[in-house]
């Protein structure tokens, strides 16, 4: 069934008068998703789209303006759309519905088609870069991605290299950073590597139980299918059947990124992120990435993808923060 069909079999829209819209959804479960517990995603859409929304048994009435009733026509065709492919609706989902039907006369489908499938839920790309940044993880052997906080590079990287894991289609998945402190002096770490590391990783931690759960993902750890290794580790190894991420890669230099990307081994993905922004090296000259982005973009088997502020997904202020910090360095 095409996703045009499924959207008319589970959807009635009906304007009632030019102020006026009648909404009815034929799913009880897709109903409860859409409304959320306590009518809280009905609350929030009406705040963020200005109408005032009445619900009652399978049907949702909408007052505004026409075009506030479009702009929450279309939010609704979204989520249902992402219902039909994820079974669930998310806190994120109704910022992002709006978001992007006030840019798109057409609610747009297309970032479903990057669909990633985890244990705990369903990622599906939040902006068409993302989108081609999923794609670009699922079909190159190297991908460099760069960008601010926000963009979803780390937890998109980490969602296909541990699905890869779980098909069986490699046998490791590798976390490294360069361990390099945001700008405070944190002293000697005790305990093994694992432990003296882990605080530069938990970023990457954080995703990983987000996706899987900290019990699967820990016995991964224990087993070795998942390993933390510090950058400086890597030199000499051959990295065959697995999936490895550079996080942070602003703080590495261009020889250590050199570095990291020839170790590719059979059957293996690498992935270097990082926010140029973002150098908390004592010298900021040494940062490679941008470097390492330019000196590769032009190799066909590398795909470089340049995230900004609009493809941010954290909390909508965030991109707000971004681009004033990005308007300063302009004025400065």
């Amino acid at each position: 069934m095409s996703e045009v069909t499924k959207l008319e079999k589970n959807i009635s829209i009906k304007t009632v008068d030019n102020e006026t819209m009648n909404i009815s959804i034929n799913d009880n479960e897709m109903l409860m998703a859409i409304t959320g517990q306590f009518d809280q995603n009905l609350k929030n859409l009406s705040k963020l789209t200005k109408t005032n929304l009445y619900f009652r048994g399978n049907s949702i009435t909408c007052k505004g303006d026409k075009e506030k009733l479009s702009l929450f026509s279309n939010a609704i065709k979204f989520l249902i759309n992402k219902y039909l492919l994820t079974n669930i609706i998310e806190k994120d989902d109704i910022i992002l519905s709006v978001k992007k039907s006030i840019k798109i006369e057409k609610p747009n489908i297309k970032y479903f088609k990057q669909l990633i499938k985890t244990p705990k839920k369903s990622v599906i790309a939040r902006s068409e870069k993302q989108s081609e940044y999923i794609k670009a993880l699922k079909e190159n052997d190297i991908t460099i991605s760069l960008g601010p906080a926000g963009t979803g590079k780390s937890f998109l990287a980490v969602s296909v290299a541990v699905t890869l894991l779980i098909e069986k289609k490699i046998d490791r998945v590798i976390l490294s950073r360069p361990a390099v402190e945001a700008g405070e002096k944190l002293g000697f770490l005790p305990g093994d590597m694992k432990e003296k590391v882990d605080p530069y990783l938990r970023p990457l931690y954080d995703a990983l139980y987000e996706l899987f759960g900290s019990d699967k993902i820990d016995k991964k750890i224990e087993s070795g299918e998942i390993e933390i290794a510090p950058l400086a580790f890597m030199r000499g190894r051959t990295l065959k059947n697995c999936f490895a991420i550079l996080d942070e890669a602003q703080n590495a230099t261009e020889t250590q990124i050199k570095m990291f990307l020839t170790r590719i081994g059979e059957n293996s993905k690498l992935v270097v992120n990082g926010d140029p922004t973002q150098v908390d090296l004592i010298n900021k000259a040494n940062s490679g990435l941008t470097k390492s982005k330019n000196i590769l973009k032009e190799l066909k088997e590398i795909k470089v993808i340049e995230f900004d502020h609009k493809d941010v997904v954290r909390h909508p202020l965030v991109s707000k923060i971004i681009k004033a910090y990005q308007n300063k360095r302009i004025d400065d």
